[in-house]
């Protein structure tokens, strides 16, 4: 038994290895997902639980006013209450409710429109690289146009003249950005229809559907994930913005620009009402973009 060279590597390990392979694989950890990204990836997590969880986590239904209980301050401060951890607001509505509602609201109005717009920008890139001719002159056209023409007033002029409703707002988030896909996904299928195994599976007599959603999009989806991560942040603040202008999220619902914007006429008396969801905003997108660098750099490695 002594003789088995593997029971004899056994019995000669030296104590100590064990921990050292946990600290190595610890390194090695850390190595490939670096400390801020974890972070990062957590509070995104937990942003997400809150959403998906928030009528069953939230101390008050957050539209309730208590107007006896109005402008309290939060938990720990002078006149506050742990029956109210963050305050209330002007109307004596529970900030931390109206906050786990905002989250829930603001990352669904943002996650949409970025699916929104990756979906129709991707397919215009596709449509534009395949068809070229007078097909590509109007798509590229769009994309200059949208491109030469700040977002929020094409925003702006929508909802003046269109009204304001959730789906459609939804759907107004989805334009913002999709020339950044179409464009993208242009030039990548173009480069793509000339590659071996383009050709080969276009030799074969695949259809153009086939061809595209089956090998050149999987080829380049790195890309389009990568622009969707740097893309969600700016979705986030641009629904933001116009809720704190008033035209975007209406009440009786709530948003993190919609509380921001209510509160802003009181930071220098009831500052928790703003300062709170602009911190979780700041969070959000700062998470999002950090995630965002780090997957860009680990699917494309030359932008290093």
């Amino acid at each position: 038994m002594a003789d088995n060279p593997q029971v004899a590597s056994l019995l000669t390990r030296p104590a100590g290895r064990p921990r050292d392979d946990f600290r190595t694989r610890l390194r090695r950890f850390f190595g490939r997902y670096p400390p801020l990204v974890i972070i990062a990836a957590l509070w995104l997590l937990f942003m997400t639980f809150v959403a998906v969880s928030a009528p069953f986590i939230s101390p008050y239904e957050y539209t309730a006013i208590h107007l006896r209980a109005r402008l309290q301050a939060p938990a720990g401060m002078k006149g506050g209450d742990w029956k109210h951890v963050f305050g209330t607001d002007n109307l004596g509505r529970d900030v931390l409710s109206r906050l786990i509602f905002s989250i829930r609201l603001s990352l669904l109005v943002a996650f949409l429109g970025t699916i929104i717009g990756a979906i129709l920008g991707t397919a215009l890139g596709f449509l534009a690289a395949h068809f070229r001719g007078w097909v590509d002159d109007v798509v590229m056209a769009a994309v200059d146009f949208q491109a030469a023409l700040p977002f929020f007033i094409i925003a702006l002029a929508l909802l003046a003249f269109l009204g304001n409703s959730l789906t459609l707002f939804i759907g107004l988030m989805g334009i913002y950005g999709w020339e950044r896909y179409a464009r993208l996904t242009r030039g990548l299928t173009l480069s793509a229809r000339t590659h071996g195994y383009a050709v080969a599976v276009n030799t074969l007599g695949a259809t153009p559907i086939r061809l595209y959603l089956r090998h050149i999009l999987p080829n380049i989806s790195s890309a389009l994930i990568v622009n969707m991560t740097l893309n969600f942040p700016g979705t986030v603040i641009l629904e933001t913005s116009l809720s704190f202008l008033g035209i975007g999220i209406q009440p009786p619902m709530t948003s993190l620009g919609n509380m921001l914007g209510f509160g802003r006429d009181y930071l220098t008396t009831a500052w928790w009402i703003a300062v709170l969801p602009g911190i979780t905003i700041f969070l959000a997108t700062l998470a999002m973009s950090i995630l965002g660098d780090w997957v860009r750099d680990r699917l494309d490695p030359t932008l290093n």
